[in-house]
């Protein structure tokens, strides 16, 4: 007897514990499928490139090793930019470090005289907090390590995925069945436009948020402005979330080396003007994915993966969402869920419709007493 002809709690139930089964396979396979998952993003961003290369009548391997070299080279340029910033913060980390510690002081005096905390009670509670987050710094150091082993598999992955894309695109035709062959056509057609327009956008828009940042921290006198601002584009990729942390790097940088609270002021009203840039203009404009994914779902996943792949999780989870909004979309009992995930709000809800058809029904019969 099929699944589907059981009662509700058993069909259920057997959602649910696929559901368990697959979420505890990504999480225990995530050496191995997030170096995947970044591949297969990076090999649709750079097929254009070496699909161009080939019809110039160069040979596919070698095609597809330029391409590599290409972002390669764009990677080591921005990579090379920042440590230069790293390398001058960390030339000032010392008194800075003295700076933090007198700001720390004065924040704890004024604490103990305004609420009665003593001192030695506040370094206490700082103390349990840390050691309570023991547990929290293991796995952002374990996420490090894990983005590091994808650095050195990536290029290896994306290669072997350019190399072998026919063989993977005619698997997928033929794993379904012939009926739905168009469906499939239309789900990687999709799928690749989608996702070669987030990137493609995401980047243009992480370039722009970036002098952004930089220019306003640069004229309000943060120190290391450049560095801090290229760090909070960075954050920004992360949907709602990012935008919030990526404020606290200058204002802690701004209360440490200087004096007052107007240039913590100018910080956030800078930060809020560049924000309200980036979700009304450059987000619709730039950023143009074929797939809107809605406010509270774009939350609710990154926070999903953060818990499910650490850092890496966070930065795949907008993308891998917008490709099953795509599935869904084509499959008639996924359609409700494609919805769900989408930014397009009804303006009335299906039970005001079948309260209006009932009563509608209700008036005909009447009239036909």
């Amino acid at each position: 007897m099929k699944i589907k002809d059981q009662p509700f709690y058993i069909q259920s139930t057997a959602v649910l514990f696929g559901l368990v089964l697959f979420v505890y396979s990504l999480s225990q396979l995530a050496d191995v499928l997030i170096p995947l998952a970044f591949a297969v993003f990076f090999a649709i961003l750079l097929n254009p490139l070496s699909n161009r290369l080939q019809r110039l009548k160069i040979p596919k391997v070698l095609s597809i090793m330029i391409s590599l070299l290409v972002a390669l080279i764009v990677v080591g340029i921005v990579f090379y930019f920042l440590s230069t910033q790293i390398i001058q913060f960390g030339d000032a980390l010392p008194m800075l470090k003295e700076k933090f510690g007198a700001v720390t002081a004065d924040i704890k005096e004024w604490i103990s005289s305004t609420f009665g905390l003593a001192v030695a009670k506040q370094d206490q509670m700082i103390k349990d907090a840390l050691n309570n987050s023991q547990s929290v710094l293991g796995k952002t150091l374990g996420s490090v390590l894990g983005t590091l082993g994808i650095v050195f598999l990536l290029p290896v992955y994306i290669f072997l995925m350019l190399f072998y894309k026919t063989l993977i695109l005619n698997f997928l035709y033929e794993v379904f069945a012939e009926e739905n062959s168009k469906k499939v056509s239309e789900v990687l057609s999709e799928t690749k436009i989608a996702i070669q327009s987030y990137i493609v956008g995401l980047l243009i828009e992480t370039l722009i948020v970036a002098l952004m940042n930089s220019t306003a921290l640069v004229l309000l006198g943060v120190r290391y402005g450049i560095l801090i601002g290229c760090i909070g584009a960075l954050l920004n990729l992360l949907p709602y979330i990012g935008g919030i942390i990526a404020i606290a790097l200058p204002v802690l940088m701004a209360t440490v080396t200087k004096d007052g609270y107007s240039t913590q002021l100018g910080v956030i009203l800078s930060y809020i003007v560049i924000q309200f840039i980036d979700n009304n203009v450059l987000v619709p404009r730039i950023v143009s994915s074929k797939v809107q994914i809605n406010a509270m779902m774009s939350i609710v996943v990154v926070l999903l993966g953060n818990q499910l792949w650490g850092l890496p999780g966070m930065f795949l989870s907008i993308p891998f969402i917008a490709v099953l909004k795509i599935i869904f979309d084509r499959i008639d009992g996924l359609k409700p869920w494609g919805k769900l995930l989408g930014d397009t709000v009804p303006t009335r809800h299906m039970g005001d419709l079948w309260r209006n058809r009932k009563k509608r029904k209700a008036v005909l019969s009447k009239a036909e007493q």
